[in-house]
């Protein structure tokens, strides 16, 4: 097994052709544990190079809604009326601490997400 760090965009560009090439591996096998180091390389690179945010709240919410499939009306008993949603979602309301609570344990939002600051 030849590994070595991922340091430049070109380490970073042949890593991912190798796990592309090494996709269908088994795993415990020799190649599926190549597969595995490369992974946690590239993601370890990823992570450095190009950060993630963490959404705004109310995408969040947006995102989990058209994902599961629901409505506004699915939304009130974990945030209230839908004038109160409506007021969260233009950003004239923030989520309050038991809102949060709710949005996370009912539709399994990160709390990390819930309770970042809104943009302006």
């Amino acid at each position: 097994m030849d590994i070595k760090p991922i340091r430049t965009k070109a380490d970073h560009k042949a890593a991912l052709k190798e796990i592309e090439s090494l996709m269908m591996a088994k795993f415990g096998s020799p190649d599926g544990d190549k597969l595995d180091v490369l992974v946690t390389l590239v993601e370890a690179y990823e992570s450095k190079h190009f950060p993630m945010d963490l959404p705004d709240p109310v995408e969040a919410i947006k995102f989990r809604m058209e994902q599961s499939g629901l409505s506004v009306k699915d939304l009130e008993p974990m945030i209230g009326k839908s004038n109160r949603i409506y007021e969260i979602f233009n950003h004239t309301r923030q989520l309050t601490l038991p809102m949060i609570r709710r949005l996370h344990s009912g539709l399994g939002i990160p709390v990390e997400s819930l309770i970042k600051e809104y943009r302006s």
